[in-house]
């Protein structure tokens, strides 16, 4: 099988895993422009994502924080496409139905499993009985946690949940990647490669480029309303954080180079996974950062 053939399979392979490969390809008018950001672009935010400087309550670990609470959760069995579902609470016990948008969407949902090895990027639907689905193919068995992150209406902070359910079955635990060989990762197609290290602080800064894999820049279309998006989780805790690109793409000498507003809380070592999208089609990639005290 010729390199560009078995680049076409990976490439077709990692959107039916990513999550959210179904999402059209925004109009040309909400296209990220390939320019270096105008002087204090870098200190903005994409449309819709107001809330991005605004530091979660709670990191995915648990089901319940800031008085709200995700119950009823429900997952595929593996290798079978199904419903991951649940809903959430507020603290009276009443389920939460009006939301803030933010990156285009009312919830962003993770399913990851515990090792990191497998991870989901979905986009449920609110029914009317206030239950959140999505559909999914998980793949493998092995512990599944199901992350929520939300902005309930009348709420300042996005909300974080999390809940792990078994899916039954034989399954062994896969290492996260650490050390230089893990700052890269690539499809088969496009490649990121981060650019330094993380620092503990609540206005910090990560930069990754976004190359094919020769190196060469690559011209991303805009995703959710931004120009990537990246998630992530602690190796040490397995808490989850969320990133947001600050202004636009730059071409260097690097490849195309996103910056990150972080906030990141301890140092350590995180699992990184980033989406873009080339060529009209999604691709998710994943990385490991080292994050420093300062």
């Amino acid at each position: 099988m010729s390199r560009l053939v078995a680049g076409a399979v990976a490439a077709a392979l990692s959107l039916s895993l990513a999550g959210c490969s179904d999402d059209p390809d925004p109009a040309d008018s909400d296209r990220i422009v390939l320019s270096p950001p105008s002087e204090g672009a870098d200190h903005t935010h994409a449309p819709g994502q107001e809330h991005a400087a605004v530091a979660p309550v709670g990191d995915g670990t648990t089901a319940t924080a800031g008085g709200y609470r995700m119950t009823d959760v429900a997952v595929p069995a593996a290798g079978k496409p199904g419903d991951v579902s649940f809903r959430i609470l507020d603290k009276s016990g009443a389920l939460v139905k009006d939301y803030v948008e933010e990156q285009t969407k009312l919830l962003h949902l993770y399913v990851v499993r515990s090792d990191l090895s497998g991870f989901r990027h979905l986009h449920p639907a609110l029914g009317d009985d206030g239950t959140w689905r999505a559909r999914a193919d998980l793949g493998e068995a092995g512990p599944w946690r199901v992350v929520a992150e939300f902005t309930p209406e009348g709420t300042a902070q996005p909300i974080v949940l999390g809940k792990t359910v078994e899916v039954p079955g034989d399954w062994e635990p896969v290492t996260v990647p650490r050390g230089e060989q893990a700052i890269a990762g690539d499809d088969g197609v496009v490649q990121a490669r981060l650019l330094g290290e993380g620092t503990v602080s609540d206005n910090g800064r990560l930069r990754l480029a976004i190359t094919n894999l020769d190196g060469e820049p690559l011209t991303l279309g805009s995703y959710l309303g931004a120009a990537a998006h990246l998630t992530g989780f602690a190796l040490e805790s397995r808490g989850f954080i969320h990133v947001h690109p600050y202004g636009a793409p730059e071409i260097t000498d690097d490849g195309t180079v996103l910056t990150f507003h972080t906030t990141f809380t301890k140092a350590g070592d995180y699992r990184l996974f980033v989406q873009v999208r080339v060529d009209g089609l999604l691709h998710q990639l994943a990385v490991t950062a080292t994050v420093d005290a300062p």
